[in-house]
């Protein structure tokens, strides 16, 4: 499918002063939502917890998850934790930001939409 890229707003939810527009990588094989330290620092962002994070080569390391930021794309926000990665990595929006905001990746134009069966707001499935 090739490299998706979007613009996204970011919110500190304890300080909606600090906020800025990222262009950030969409991928649907990674879980969460990635940002470098850089960026987690200029947003201040509390740092909630460490967690154990394999990467593809299955490397493990122990990073940091900074929290909470509203996370903005297309018309859509949402509140996540975000995971802290080094300084100067390409921001990242994973599976879960996309399920919560119901916006799919459309192969053929290589961008993100709202879900085509629920394109006024997000569809919460509880099944």
């Amino acid at each position: 499918m090739g490299k998706v890229i979007e613009k996204v707003k970011l919110t500190n939810v304890f300080d909606p002063a600090k906020s800025v527009e990222v262009e950030a990588v969409i991928d649907t094989g990674a879980t969460m939502l990635v940002l470098p330290q850089d960026l987690i620092d200029e947003l201040q962002l509390r740092k909630m917890r460490e967690v154990s994070v394999r990467y593809a080569n299955n490397k493990t390391e122990v990073k940091s998850i900074y929290g909470v930021v509203t996370v903005g794309i297309k018309g859509r926000e949402g509140e996540f934790n975000a995971l802290a990665e080094v300084e100067g990595c390409e921001p990242l929006v994973g599976q879960i930001v996309l399920e919560q905001l119901d916006l799919v990746v459309d192969p053929s134009t290589r961008t993100v939409i709202p879900n085509p069966r629920s394109p006024e707001m997000p569809m919460v499935e509880i099944l």
